[in-house]
Parts: structure tokens; sequence; C-alpha cells
């Protein structure tokens, strides 16, 4: 047991917490802060905060002691249905910023020891992600700054700012970029869900012969990283000396396309493909795993079909819960005016 604390912000979301349940196991006592309870399962925290990380206010509650490693994962975000679309850039970029501002600052008062912060491969300058079998994800890379989306903007000053109070407030920091973590028990319909859930979820909801939905050509490239894999980089990266910035990644890049065809097989179904107008991003982005190789020692230790086949398992499950939950409330409603009728 290591009898050591963490605060883990953004705890009711997909990665904090995944985050949550590991340092339990490693004996930590673990606060949750977020806006809300994890979706899918209890959080395992000894104690959670419901708490607006954008106001100052509640800052006092959430850090008020000294804890040994508070973990900023708090954001406005979602997949490229959210953050492509222009629609919300205002709320992205002040609402995360304001959690990252008080956050460094709060951190330095309290007297937390070590600060993690969750950057995202989206601050990468666009110009370097034209080419989709191609692109230039290496973290030296990062500047003449031009990220595609202000959502890339506020991670990219948000790191300066870590930094920034490492420097002149002697603020321990870890900075790590993340590339598409995905897995069971992260959102997987509603609009903010990322490519891996968005697509597992169509091919669930088809049948033999069905039709899924794919933004664009289907031709932009990604790497994704399982969500275990994600966790274990993040805590071989706090328990080391290195701040950073690095990416948490995999660098086993396919299409769009190439990981619905993955999906199908999973499923064990053939569907056809319809490509239809919709935000993608950047053309092409792939992790560069050399820096964290050679600081860490890390790379991923599962391919992305294994990361697949974890993930539409647990996705199918929830269609087909949804599908009988809605079919139980028709026949309640019909049953109800057949009650009705007879009166």
């Amino acid at each position: 047991m290591s009898g050591k604390s963490a605060v883990v912000c953004g705890a009711g979301g997909f990665i904090g917490s995944h985050l949550v349940k590991h340092l339990k196991s490693e004996g930590y006592w673990v606060r949750g802060v977020d806006l809300k309870y994890p979706e899918f399962s209890p959080s395992e925290a000894d104690d959670f905060v419901i708490a607006d990380l954008r106001l100052a206010g509640n800052w006092k509650t959430v850090l008020d002691r000294p804890f040994d490693e508070a973990y900023q994962l708090a954001a406005d975000m979602g997949g490229a249905g959210y953050i492509f679309t222009g629609e919300h850039d205002a709320h992205v970029m002040h609402n995360s910023a304001m959690i990252n501002l008080h956050m460094a600052d709060f951190g330095v008062k309290c007297g937390v020891r070590k600060v993690f912060y969750s950057s995202s491969a989206c601050m990468y300058p666009e110009y370097n992600q034209l080419d989709p079998h191609n692109p230039k994800c290496a973290e030296d890379t990062a500047y003449p700054a031009a990220p595609d989306s202000e959502y890339g903007w506020e991670k990219l000053f948000s790191e300066r700012l870590y930094f920034a109070f490492n420097r002149n407030h002697q603020l321990d920091v870890r900075v790590a970029r993340f590339h598409n973590i995905f897995g069971p028990e992260g959102t997987w319909t509603g609009g903010k869900e990322k490519a891996p859930a968005a697509l597992c979820r169509k091919v669930a909801e088809q049948s033999e012969g069905g039709t899924i939905e794919i933004w664009g050509d289907g031709e932009q490239t990604r790497s994704f990283l399982y969500i275990d894999e994600c966790i274990d980089a993040v805590r071989r990266l706090m328990q080391s000396s290195f701040m950073g910035p690095v990416n948490i990644g995999s660098e086993e890049m396919v299409t769009i396309n190439r990981m619905a065809a993955m999906i199908m097989g999973v499923a064990n179904k053939q569907l056809r493909v319809k490509h239809i107008s919709g935000p993608t991003g950047v053309r092409g982005r792939n992790s560069d795993n050399r820096l964290i190789r050679s600081q860490l020692g890390w790379e991923p230790s599962q391919t992305l079909l294994i990361g697949l086949q974890k993930t539409y398992s647990w996705i199918s499950g929830q269609v087909e819960a949804t599908r009988s939950a809605r079919m139980e409330s028709v026949q309640a409603n019909i049953g109800a005016a057949m009650a009705a009728t007879s009166r």
C-alpha cells in the first residue's frame, strides 16, 4: 500500500474514472472531482466532490490540503462532432482554460507535490498533418503553432501555463499529449463520442447487410490507444523525473475505413458503408513514440484489434440494454393504453 493521496479532476469522465480505479489498486487515498459521477459504474474514489471547477470558490473544497499528486483531466471536450463544428469553441476554450488556471494557482497555494496535466495531440500543427500517410507528430514539431481547432489552442496554452508555474513557482508538473484514448465505459452515444466508440455503436445497431455512415471519405488516418495502456503510461510518467511534454499513444496508424472493417470483423457482420459529409479534423495523425520510449521505456503492449474486441463487446452490450429498455417501455405503454380502453 502506498499511503499516498491523490486528487483526480475529471473523475466522472472516461479516463478519470479508470485512473481512480488504478490509483486505488496501488493503495492511494483518492478524491474524485467532477460535475457528475461516472455514468457506467460507481466511482471507487474514497471521497467524491461534485463541483464546477470553473469557479474559483470550489477549489478550496477540492484542494484543502497538500495532496501528493493531482491529476488534471477535466475539460470541455468531445469527438469530431463536438470539437470541429465551431459551434462550441467559446465554451471549449473558456471552460477548460478556467479549470487549468485554477488548478495551477490553487495547486501552488495548497502545496500539491506533483501535478499531471492531460494535453492532447490536437495541439499539433495542422500543416504537419495534411498527408494521411506521413503525419509529423513528434513533440518538437509543436511550433510554429497552428492547431486545427480551438480545443487544440487551449491545450497548447495550458501546457505553457503549467510549465510557467513550474519555472516561477516550482510547481512539479508532468504533461502528456494523449492520442485518441478509447475503451469500455467511455461515451458511446449523444454526439461527444469519438471514432472507435461511434463506429462500434453503429455496427452494433445494424443487422447483417445494413449500412453505417462514415464522415468524409474514410481515408483520414489516426492511431488509437486502449485505456489500460494510457493509464500505465501516465503512472510511469508520474513516477519518473521527466516532465514532458510527451506523446502517449499508439503508432499503429489506420484509416477510419480500415477501423470500421476491423469492427465489422469483430462483430462478424457484413455491412455497407456510406460516406457522408461531416467534420473530420486533420487528414492524418499518428503518435510518435520515440521520446517516450527513450525517456520511460514505454510502448503499447497490445494491438488495436484486441482493444476493439474489448470495446465492441462492452458497447454492443450497452446497445442491447438500451434496445431492451425501449421495448419494455413500449410494451408498458401499450399495456397501460389497453387497460385504459377496457375501463
